[in-house]
């Protein structure tokens, strides 16, 4: 398994968006879905606004596997059911990061219900 480099968490964790795509079962890229995604120690984690239920979240969890463009690096990468451990962690980094926006958007990306639809997002060899 491949890590991230410092200056990709770097690169990356410090971008306001992310563009994900998952993989078709013929490996093609889907299109890219613009989304929120925070950096917690060396990982990078997203989060389904509109629950279990959000196309993306479904393809990416369903494929695996995808592609993220943000901060200026492309990587190609797994998409994980994040570890309950992290839930914390997790919400600090997207009220840390987002809260500018206001209580309603964050609000949509943290709190108790949204566990369930936190992907770890790992680089691929």
């Amino acid at each position: 398994m491949a890590n991230w480099t410092s200056a990709e968490l770097t690169r990356v964790g410090d971008a306001t968006e992310l563009r994900i795509a998952s993989r078709r079962p013929d490996g093609a890229l889907r299109p890219d879905t613009t989304i929120w995604h925070v950096r917690a120690g060396d990982e990078i984690y997203v989060r389904s606004a509109h629950g279990p239920q959000n196309g993306w979240f479904r393809r990416a969890l369903a494929s695996g596997t995808g592609r993220i463009r943000s901060g200026g690096i492309e990587r190609d990468v797994t998409f994980e059911v994040a570890d309950p451990a992290v839930r914390g962690a997790v919400d600090a980094a997207y009220h840390q990061k987002y809260d500018r926006y206001g209580p309603a958007p964050v609000g949509a990306v943290t709190g108790c219900d949204v566990l369930e639809t936190t992907l770890v997002v790992r680089p691929q060899d």
